[in-house]
């Protein structure tokens, strides 16, 4: 077993600046939890205060039940990858895996198996013997990877471990380290500013801001229920569309009238506002950029806009477009389905007519940017 259990930890500096604020979580065995969040939001201090590189300032740390406050980091049995590698340049990638075990006076035929079984695992065999600097950057990453399993822990600890690495690398590195877990069949805690690396690792994710968590929940749950504002915007790339607008109740349902067009929330949509009791007025309405649509000039529900910026990205398009009250906002429009001829129109200066998708939107408090739907 290998839970771990953060009860209102809260870390404070010496220069009374907070940290973490009352950090409550309940992480379960053999669960990949991913702690995301802009820089300085206290993601990075939070997996230091469970690893013991940070003392706790208040609140407890438990790992299988006991609590680890005042343990060393090497009586937690854990294992950390750090965003830097942290390998010895003078030690080749052989001794560099096996540091651990020395330390533990472990067998030299025991050393070579494991570290043997972890370097073929991670397919760095042909490299036991070099030195780091001869390593690539995703190599020397599962130097530090492999480094970290020969331990045998019960909770892998990882701080950003890819943000080193170039794009093309993250990608093939994010699939390795999904594969890992599968293989390790741990507990990790995994660090990260990319929100694309928490979607597609985390089973749960955990979404700070200012050293508060906004939310916790699946990939699933945060995008398509974000709490608040900020999990909205953070969460999916490009960013949702956020516009002013007034929410009205009509017959058994609700409308909006962005940019002075009226829309109708869907029905299923409309229900759940009805049942929260939602109050009519001003909200604040967010659209994700692929829940968008092109419309036709005339047709029910059509915003006229003008393009500013196509970004052509291969499978789609991303469509930087201004209202006609200035507002911007940026559309995704699959190329499968444009025409060539289609594709031309949508060049910069173009005139187009837009639409949102009623069962899709999402709406916000004005004042405190809380989900409706809560």
């Amino acid at each position: 077993m290998a839970s771990v259990k953060l009860t209102k930890v809260k870390k404070v500096y010496d220069n009374n600046v907070v940290a973490v604020h009352d950090f409550d979580l309940d992480i379960q065995d053999k669960e990949f939890i991913v702690f995301v969040g802009p820089s300085g939001c206290g993601k990075s201090t939070t997996l230091r205060m469970i690893a013991g590189l940070e003392d706790i300032s208040d609140g407890t740390v438990e790992i299988d039940g006991e609590v680890v406050n005042d343990l060393q980091p090497k009586d937690r049995n854990i294992a950390m990858v750090f965003q830097n590698y942290a390998l010895y340049p003078h030690m080749t990638v052989f001794d560099n895996i096996a540091f651990s075990l020395r330390l533990q006076k472990m067998p030299e035929d025991q050393i070579y198996e494991k570290v043997t079984a972890a370097a073929e695992v991670l397919g760095i065999t042909d490299y036991l013997l070099r030195k780091p600097r001869a390593l690539s950057g995703g190599q020397r990453q599962r130097v530090a990877i492999g480094r970290a399993m020969v331990r045998n822990s019960k909770v892998f600890l990882m701080d950003e471990p890819l943000s080193n690495l170039d794009a093309k690398l993250r990608n093939q590195m994010r699939a390795e380290i999904i594969l890992l877990r599968q293989k390790l069949n741990t507990t990790f805690i995994y660090v990260t500013h990319d929100q694309t690396e928490a979607m597609t690792l985390g089973d749960r994710i955990v979404i700070m801001k200012d050293g508060y968590i906004q939310q916790v929940g699946t990939p699933a749950e945060v995008f398509e229920m974000p709490k608040n504002l900020f999990v909205a915007e953070f969460i999916g790339a490009p960013k949702m569309n956020v516009m002013r607008t007034e929410l009205k109740r009509e017959g058994d349902g609700y409308v909006v009238t962005p940019f002075g067009v009226k829309l109708a929330v869907d029905g299923g949509k409309s229900q759940e506002l009805a049942a929260k009791h939602a109050p009519t007025g001003e909200v604040l309405l967010g659209v994700r950029p692929e829940h968008i649509t092109l419309a036709k000039e005339g047709q029910p529900g059509a915003i006229p806009c003008t393009v500013e910026v196509n970004e052509m990205m291969g499978s789609e398009l991303h469509l930087h477009v201004v209202t006609e009250d200035g507002t911007r906002l940026i559309v995704r429009v699959p190329t499968i389905d444009l025409e060539p001829d289609q594709r031309h129109g949508l060049q910069r200066d173009s005139r187009l007519y837009i639409t949102f998708r009623g069962k899709v939107m999402h709406f916000f408090n004005p004042d405190s940017q809380e989900n409706l739907l809560n």
